[in-house]
């Protein structure tokens, strides 16, 4: 007997926002400018670490890495949500849906990571200021920016092989604006739990222990500076980490929600919604978090921005 509704291979939609039509332009602006945003503050972000002197420090070097990521991450998502609110089309091929999840997963078990690297940095800084300079020497920090880069593309891979080697049956659509796991294994038919053991397994493994080792790095960070002796040091030490804080807040509370809680049909809206906190609105962000917050960042783009201007008007 063929099974004329089960096929292995298929195109899928995306529905992202076809509740509602009426809204379509004013997303499509709303998203194109906030797209222009992020490139353009992170790209910012990234030259100017680069090119002042003083920002040279392995702190920055994680945050210009931290910012370029931002925009490969953003550029997965948003150019392809733009043009399906612009033909009003959501169709993705079977290839190309892989592809971008594939990607997406990738980047975003990187950023795990190097925020994870950025809170050893803090904690290194902070707790061993004297040994600061040799452990953080430039290699290390380079081979903690590829290790961070290329530890979770094979497991990532492996992940995505295993959610498109299920078989989709019924509808095609996908509900959501983005191929990610948790819309793509509802249009699954069959048995699932095995797959959906591996999705917990792996959001356990790339994104549970980088934020543990947040945490446990923050602990002894908060540790050492309740034992400073004056408020000013106190203050200053603080500060050198809360824009990394505010970033971790944002990304691990609406990621960890998104792919840890239950599996059901009534999340649907709200999945949506988490998703635009950590695929659009932290890059967003982030460079104002970095920039407000941070007066070398300020002073540096106040030098750099003139510079700039000048050699646009030429």
């Amino acid at each position: 007997m063929t099974e004329t509704n089960l096929t292995v291979r298929m195109d899928f939609v995306l529905l992202g926002f076809s509740d509602i039509p009426r809204f379509h332009w004013l997303l499509f602006g709303v998203f194109s400018v906030i797209y222009l945003a992020i490139m353009l503050g992170n790209g910012i972000i990234v030259l100017v670490t680069r090119a002042d002197v003083a920002l040279q420090t392995p702190m920055y070097f994680f945050l210009s890495n931290l910012s370029f990521l931002e925009i490969c991450y953003v550029s997965v998502t948003l150019p392809r949500m733009l043009m399906d609110l612009w033909t009003q089309k959501g169709s993705i091929s079977f290839f190309s849906c892989a592809t971008q999840m594939c990607f997406f997963l990738m980047l975003g078990a990187t950023e795990c990571f190097l925020l994870a690297v950025m809170a050893y940095d803090r904690y290194v800084a902070i707790c061993n200021p004297l040994h600061y300079p040799l452990v953080m020497n430039h290699r290390v920090c380079v081979q903690l920016v590829v290790a961070s880069w290329i530890s979770g593309a094979p497991v990532q891979i492996g992940q995505t092989w295993q959610i498109f080697s299920v078989s989709f049956c019924g509808s095609n659509q996908i509900s959501h604006f983005f191929c990610d796991i948790p819309p793509l294994l509802k249009l699954a038919c069959g048995d699932i739990f095995v797959n959906e053991m591996v999705v917990y397994l792996f959001a356990v493994l790339l994104v549970t222990v980088p934020f543990l080792l947040i945490l446990s790095f923050y602990m002894r960070i908060i540790s050492t500076i309740m034992k400073l002796p004056s408020n000013t040091g106190r203050t200053k030490a603080f500060s050198t980490c809360s824009s990394h804080i505010t970033v971790v807040v944002l990304f691990y509370g609406s990621g960890t929600v998104t792919y840890l809680k239950p599996k059901s049909d009534q999340y649907v809206g709200i999945d949506k919604l988490l998703s635009l906190f950590y695929t659009v609105l932290t890059p967003l962000f982030n460079p104002m978090i970095y920039s407000l917050r941070n007066k070398d960042v300020r002073k540096a783009m106040r030098k750099f921005l003139p510079k700039l201007s000048a050699l646009r008007g030429i």
